[in-house]
């Protein structure tokens, strides 16, 4: 080792790009190579504290920590650097140094005594490093452009400390397997597994759906696709006494609901003819269109006594050509689209906004009555479509604002949990913003609605500021945010994931 600075030295260490930040002179793994241009000068392995990473640092960009500690302490005001000045304290406090300056309880010294040779030398074993150097992590910008810094995980405890900030946000955020082996000094997570869905259970009926007391019709509905909101409608339409004909993509989705009384088609053909209304939940316009137009698709069976209920996310354009192609073979249409999300579904309170055909919508009522508490009718085909984007882009916007907000107070240094608390006092406050706030806090974005859907909404909205020349600037500035957190690997996750874009 250098004779200025000997391993165990607490220190301060400047990577470019980055301000000082508290770090020791550490054992390098024998993975993590020096860099290249370690001839330039001498150069020693430092750990970061706060971040638990590594890097190679040339001597005449490394200073003793406590020397410098009253001026460099204040060269950062971020939540990150914080956290490692409490960290660094907080081993200083404890005090107990092996006589090689390694301390017996930090995330990297896992101490394990082995003897090698004949002098049987202790060997300080620590997790695998990343292989890359200083000078190429340094060149690496943040998804948000914003600036560069040695990344967060998870903090030291403390027993005053309740921070909600990243870098001790979840479990999920900060103990998976996948963020520790990547490790990145961009403090952006890996991405995150999405939280396993708890399976539903069909046959228990929901307190709302008891206290409703649903008379349900006689006649037999055909309800395709089982996703998220689809598999709380039916849970709710069977509980509620109606007779259902299910179909998914996915045949096995289907065992519970037949096991609580429902019956299976093979085909979405096969459902129709053998229901009298048939009601569609899927994924996007796309998926919408293939139900009906594709291989053994709804069209093949629709007949005069035939009806359609389109409840897929669409645009008014799909929604008119679907009921065109409906109307022509003498069946009748009837888009309803639903505001809400999983829990809502399931425990029917969703809002139903319906258009097209005024007799299907009454005739439905039993089945409306049991997924929702209210619904309407807007008249023409189309309308329900428009107004239900219109509802979307106000909810997509607010949570990237939300998203936006929080990652600011994290990079400030404040506790996002406080913020919530004080949120909780103000005239903004609503269950939405709440409910996705905590998910933000807590790390692991269950999914409610699912990312990729409301980044879709934001898109239709668009698409129909396009054609009336209405210009929607926020709404496209927050459809990129969603769009890159798609990217990033977030879309099956719950919407308030578009965090990670905001924050990273």
């Amino acid at each position: 080792m250098s004779e200025v600075f000997k391993l165990g030295d607490l220190v301060w260490a400047k990577m470019k790009g980055f301000s000082p930040w508290p770090g020791r002179v550490s054992v390098p793994s024998k993975d993590l190579k020096k860099p290249a241009n370690a001839k330039k000068g001498p150069v020693q392995c430092i750990f970061f504290f706060g971040t638990n990473n590594y890097a190679w640092i040339e001597e005449s960009h490394i200073k003793p920590y406590q020397e410098y500690k009253d001026t460099l302490v204040k060269s950062s005001k971020s939540g990150a650097f914080k956290d490692a000045v409490e960290a660094i304290e907080d081993f200083i406090a404890k005090g107990e140094v092996f006589e090689d300056g390694l301390d017996p309880d930090s995330l990297f010294d896992r101490l394990k005594e082995e003897t090698i040779s004949e002098k049987k030398t202790p060997v300080v074993k620590t997790p695998k490093p990343r292989k890359e150097t200083a000078a190429k992590t340094t060149k690496r910008l943040s998804d948000s452009g914003s600036e560069r810094r040695p990344a967060k995980k998870q903090r030291r405890e403390s027993s005053n400390s309740n921070g909600n900030r990243l870098g001790s946000i979840s479990p999920t955020l900060n103990h998976s397997s996948s963020a520790r082996k990547t490790g990145s000094l961009l403090n952006r997570p890996a991405n995150i597994a999405r939280p396993v869905t708890p399976p539903l259970d069909v046959e228990t009926m929901s307190q709302t759906l008891r206290e409703k007391n649903i008379l349900p019709s006689t006649l037999k509905f055909g309800f395709l696709g089982l996703g998220i909101m689809g598999s709380g409608i039916v849970k709710n339409l069977i509980n509620s006494g109606h007779s259902v004909i299910v179909w998914n993509r996915t045949q096995e989705k289907c065992t519970d609901f037949v096991k609580a009384g429902a019956k299976q088609g093979l085909t979405p053909s096969d459902v129709v003819l053998a229901a009298d209304i048939t009601f569609s939940c899927v994924a996007d316009p796309q998926a919408a269109k293939d139900m009906v137009f594709g291989n053994c698709g709804v069209l093949t069976e629709i007949s005069p006594d035939k009806s359609y209920v389109e409840m897929t996310g669409i645009d008014a354009e799909t929604s008119q050509d679907i009921a065109e192609a409906i109307n022509g073979k003498g069946g009748r249409y009837l888009e309803a689209q639903v505001q809400g999300s999983k829990t809502q579904a399931q425990e029917g309170t969703l809002v139903i906004l319906a258009a097209g055909d005024r007799s299907l919508f009454d005739e439905c009522q039993s089945c409306f009555e049991a997924m929702g508490k209210n619904s309407f009718f807007l008249g023409e085909v189309g309308n329900a479509s428009k107004m239900n984007l219109v509802l979307q882009l106000m909810a997509g916007v607010t949570l990237a604002a939300l998203a936006e907000s929080m990652a600011l107070a994290d990079r400030a240094g404040l506790r996002q949990k406080d913020i919530l608390e004080v949120l909780e006092l103000t005239s903004l406050a609503c269950p939405a913003i709440l409910e996705k706030g905590k998910a933000i806090v807590e790390g692991g974005f269950p999914t409610q609605l699912p990312l990729q859907h409301m980044q879709k909404d934001l898109r239709l909205s668009l698409s129909m500021s396009d054609q009336l020349e209405q210009p929607l600037p926020l709404a496209a500035a927050a459809n990129e945010v969603y769009k890159h957190a798609r990217r990033l690997g977030y879309g099956a996750h719950d919407a308030s994931a578009v965090y990670i874009r905001a924050r990273f």
